[in-house]
């Protein structure tokens, strides 16, 4: 009898914890998605292009982008949305001089295919591959919430040289934060995609901010600082009070940008101010 009880209990949570294992994607990912049409033309309202070409393009560029740019930030954006979305980075780095690619992810937008951890850092592999074929250095990588893990995964390859990253409101590792949440759900051996950033940012010399919201909720702010801590190289924190993780002043003219941007590509000019 005890038996038979045990069973109508756990049989229940272990076929809840296989269907968790088989469709744990779809509470990870959350794309915005558009027809290839439907992307050009809000692009086209916001003076935005498709790059590096419309029918197979990897992000999304400013069309008024200058030639003679201090560099190029490629962003990653976070989960839920696209890169349509993103549109205050433009907003904000352009008036510094940096010319702006807010990469789009597999299976986001207009693009075809389905998100994960390898094809997400694959992906960004070639697109700052494309990136610097097409514009030169300096690269530097904008890591948003997910794409914090992407941005982690392009720089633990080795495949292109970064000259700096800006990881905001980032986390050690997808798998500590999904056991947070979901820790009934045994979620931390479950994930596939795990997003190391511990890993991934082991022994990277390059220069790195790290902007978080005080009260965030989704990434609470012990899994960056754990990150944060762990870094070993030139770092610097940015932490805004009163702010979540969907509630960060963006304002393009706002002095965080310039302090960032100024950090991690001229460092030494901050010490000595």
């Amino acid at each position: 009898m005890v038996i038979k009880r045990m069973l109508s209990i756990l049989l229940p949570y272990l076929l809840f914890l296989l269907a968790l294992f088989i469709w744990q994607r779809n509470l990870i990912y959350f794309p915005g998605k558009q027809s290839l049409a439907r992307q050009q033309e809000l692009a086209q309202r916001l003076n935005l292009e498709l790059w590096p070409a419309k029918e197979s393009y990897l992000g999304l560029m400013s069309k008024s982008t200058m030639k003679g740019s201090k560099g190029t930030v490629i962003v990653f954006h976070g989960n839920a949305g696209s890169a349509i979305n993103r549109g205050y980075y433009f907003n904000a780095l352009e008036r510094l001089g940096y010319r702006v690619i807010v990469a789009e992810y597999p299976g986001y937008g207009a693009r075809s295919g389905s998100p994960s951890e390898s094809g997400l850092i694959s992906d960004g592999i070639a697109i700052a591959t494309q990136a610097r074929d097409d514009f030169g250095d300096p690269i530097f990588l904008w890591g948003e919430s997910l794409g914090s893990g992407v941005v982690g995964g392009i720089v633990h390859s080795g495949k292109v040289p970064i000259k700096g990253i800006v990881l905001m409101t980032p986390f050690d590792s997808m798998a500590n934060v999904a056991q947070h949440h979901y820790w009934l759900f045994l979620a931390k051996w479950l994930i596939r995609d795990r997003f190391d950033n511990l890993k991934y940012l082991h022994g990277y010399s390059g220069n790195t901010a790290m902007v978080i919201a005080e009260d965030d909720q989704i990434i609470p702010n012990r899994y960056s600082l754990n990150l944060y801590d762990s870094l070993q190289c030139h770092k610097r924190l940015w932490s805004f009070k009163n702010a979540d993780h969907n509630s960060l002043p963006l304002a393009p003219e706002l002095p965080w940008w310039r302090e960032v941007m100024h950090f991690i590509d001229e460092a030494e000019q901050v010490i000595s101010e």
